[in-house]
């Protein structure tokens, strides 16, 4: 009976393409323990840095970690992390991510384009196939953590994440000025509409080490996210201040972490992924 209803199952699939694709993105997530949206308001305040950052923290901690970048307008996670490429086809015919480490894979519609430079002019539907795509024809293996980097904003990339996968938990950057955080207010009404969990927000930028004094210098004020967190009642996570060397970093394609692990980027970075880490 059972070989019966399963092979009754495996033709309404075959005749229905779409319900084999939502059977492949559920047997994928299924092997993934936790599921992150990096999200951010508006452009510009360091939610793909944030994205690559924390992966890089977590699987320094030894967990395996996947980046999906659904950023599919503007996709900068192959670039800070110096991948180049396409990706390949495994045996069985899936996908198999671009490893940055053996703990670190990468898919990102970079990887999937014959130059970098190649302008994606897609509306919605094509986007929620292709995310789609991301997740069930890709070869992820068992996962401790997904990270999502999604672009600006509450449009078509973060809605397909949360109808696609709901238990996506968000992670809202900001920077402190109040321009980022009147608009950081409309991803938190958006995790909210959608019913995703926010996990908390992260003020970025927050503060600016003078290279000659050491002075500290906001250059883009201090402590508005913190307080935008505390007046929405969502977790603060923390503060990374701003470094030029971050920037050098991402432009080389090499890790800040790595190459910075005592600098107080790092370890509010390592602080985040410690906290990550304690989830079941």
């Amino acid at each position: 009976m059972v070989e019966i209803q399963g092979s009754m199952e495996a033709a309404k699939q075959q005749a229905n393409p779409q319900a084999q694709k939502d059977a492949e993105v559920k047997g994928t997530l299924g092997r993934i323990k936790n599921k992150f949206i990096i999200m951010s308001g508006k452009g510009g305040v360091g939610k793909t840095s944030t994205s690559v950052n924390l992966s890089l923290a977590l699987a320094d901690l030894g967990h395996q970690v996947g980046i999906m970048d659904v950023d599919l307008h503007g996709p900068d996670v192959p670039r800070m992390l110096g991948l180049s490429g396409m990706l390949d086809l495994g045996p069985n015919r899936k996908l198999n991510p671009m490893r940055y480490s053996k703990n670190l894979g990468v898919v990102s519609i970079e990887c999937l384009t014959p130059t970098k430079d190649e302008a994606i002019i897609w509306r919605g539907p094509v986007k929620f196939s292709a995310i789609q795509q991301f997740i069930g024809d890709v070869e992820w293996g068992d996962l401790d953590f997904l990270i999502i980097d999604a672009p600006p904003g509450t449009g078509d990339e973060p809605l397909t994440v949360a109808q696609t996968i709901p238990d996506a938990k968000a992670i809202i950057v900001t920077t402190p000025q109040e321009v980022s955080l009147a608009d950081v207010r409309k991803s938190i009404n958006f995790c909210k509409t959608v019913k995703m969990e926010i996990f908390g927000l992260i003020e970025n930028m927050s503060g600016f080490a003078c290279p000659h004094c050491r002075s500290a210098i906001d250059l883009f004020g201090s402590g508005g996210g913190e307080k935008t967190a505390i007046d929405t009642g969502i977790p603060f996570l923390g503060k990374i201040p701003f470094d030029q060397k971050m920037v050098e970093c991402g432009d080389a394609g090499v890790s800040f972490q790595q190459h910075h692990k005592d600098s107080p980027i790092a370890e509010a970075f390592g602080v985040m992924a410690r906290n990550m880490a304690l989830l079941p």
